[in-house]
């Protein structure tokens, strides 16, 4: 069976990586690069304490274990930290935690000197939640590595034009020198997905998500965790970087559009994060900005849509899901079957919800042209 995928960020490579561990004969393609969009500016956080529902927690807690899975299997950039959390603070920090355990989380409330005999370099708080299970990847490692343990060809820098069908069913997709065959495509380009999908009679409704991110000079050892503080998430990299968003909470942030430059911001946002490192010169180096790929719910898209053959993997928090949703999806394309729990997992995430109202015709064919890549 032969695959195409649109998109190289960790979604993609997720999904390459999966695709031919099942035998597909996968070709991955992107108008840029291997992480050149939203997941070479990710936090890289991989969490289930971040959640919009119940049934959200359960697809992000699986995502956990598929990371531990996919680990045991490949020496992967992740680093199994946990994490220190004391954006709520007295009561509102305790019911955290105990709504986290109730649902099976490991969620562990720490005192202020525990706390500090954790993490000495950072002004403590009276209390934080610690994590145990949460971790960071390196996203852009990640990628790398999964699209080179898939095997698959890559082909970079050329934007698809289109997805082609006849009679109803995908038959390939048409860069500008040609038409690429295949017998499934998946679209999984984040913020780009929509004008692919459109065309095809699947709406994908997306929310303007800018996010700002910023690392320091390299610094010594200082941060053991990943840490989510009143004034932002923080963590330290392994080249000694401290890697910070701009907007506190930002995995819940819903700014619409960056009003000041992101000098102001990374400036603004570096006193913050100098204000608990007391002793440390906190000075940014690199500053970026990147498009979140957040649909209308805030939910993630996944699965068959449009002809027979098309399917797409879109959404924010990718890092935290790319290994699960690549199980799942990975055995929807190429028919294998899914257990009841898979199944269930997924199901609240179908493309049909963002459909109502939106006109669908797929059904005139769309012939190939040119004379191939």
């Amino acid at each position: 069976m032969r695959v195409a995928i649109i998109g190289a960020g960790i979604i993609g490579a997720s999904l390459a990586h999966a695709l031919s561990k099942r035998g597909a004969e996968v070709t991955v393609l992107d108008a840029a690069g291997p992480a050149a969009g939203a997941t070479g500016a990710s936090f890289g956080w991989i969490n289930a304490s971040f959640f919009a529902d119940a049934a959200h927690f359960a697809l992000r807690f699986e995502g956990i274990e598929a990371w531990r899975r996919l680990t045991r299997e490949l020496a992967l950039p992740v680093a199994w930290s946990g994490c220190l959390c004391w954006e709520e603070e007295g009561e509102a920090l305790e019911a955290q935690a105990r709504g986290l355990r109730d649902m099976g989380y490991a969620a562990q409330i720490v005192n202020r000197s525990d706390f500090a005999s954790r993490e000495p370099a950072v002004a403590a708080p009276e209390a934080a939640v610690f994590f145990e299970d949460e971790a960071a990847a390196d996203p852009v490692g990640v990628t790398q590595a999964l699209l080179a343990t898939s095997g698959a060809p890559r082909i970079m820098g050329v934007t698809v034009q289109e997805v082609l069908h006849v009679n109803g069913r995908v038959t390939g997709v048409r860069l500008p020198g040609g038409v690429i065959p295949c017998d499934r495509v998946v679209v999984a380009g984040g913020t780009g997905a929509p004008r692919l999908l459109e065309p095809l009679g699947v709406a994908l409704p997306m929310l303007e998500r800018p996010g700002v991110i910023f690392k320091t000079k390299p610094l010594p050892p200082l941060l053991s965790h990943i840490c989510a503080a009143p004034i932002g998430e923080f963590r330290q990299l392994a080249d000694g970087r401290i890697l910070m968003p701009t907007a506190a909470s930002h995995q819940g942030d819903s700014t619409q559009c960056i009003a000041d430059s992101p000098i102001v911001l990374a400036d603004a946002a570096a006193a913050r994060l100098q204000a608990l490192l007391p002793g440390v010169s906190v000075d940014w180096e690199e500053v970026s900005l990147a498009y979140r790929p957040v649909t209308q719910d805030g939910l993630p898209v996944v699965g068959a849509c449009g002809p027979a053959g098309l399917y797409t993997a879109v959404m924010h928090s990718g890092v935290t899901l790319a290994p699960v949703v690549a199980e799942i999806l990975s055995a929807q394309v190429i028919d294998d079957g899914l257990s009841n729990h898979q199944a269930n997992l997924v199901a609240p995430y179908a493309p049909d919800r963002l459909q109502s109202g939106f006109s669908k015709n797929t059904s005139a064919s769309t012939t190939s042209g040119g004379s191939g890549w």
